[in-house]
């Protein structure tokens, strides 16, 4: 027996991008927008921190009820990153720790 399971089609929990000729994405699963502006958006999704960066960047829709955020303008690039567990203090932070 699979231990992974497939979510139904209509789960609202679903994050999903759509990129139209790198001038219109459509994002849901959008939790919050961080910040924006013209060269970035950065935001949570349900599968992590996304970075929009670009030119021109535009928020055309956002509704968070409903979690779908639309940017337009030039995409040049979208990555998502994870918040560590243990961030690193300093220089020595990955070679000391605390027990």
């Amino acid at each position: 027996m699979s231990d992974i399971q497939k979510q139904p089609s209509g789960d609202a929990r679903q994050h999903t991008l759509s990129l139209l000729s790198r001038e219109h994405a459509e994002i849901v699963g959008v939790v919050e927008v961080k910040s924006f502006d013209e060269e970035l958006v950065i935001l949570d999704t349900l599968c992590g921190e996304m970075t929009v960066e670009g030119a021109g960047l535009r928020v055309g829709t956002l509704d968070l009820s409903r979690g779908m955020l639309v940017v337009d303008g030039t995409v040049n690039a979208i990555f998502y990153s994870t918040p560590r567990e243990h961030k690193r203090k300093g220089l020595f932070g990955g070679v000391f720790r605390t027990v």
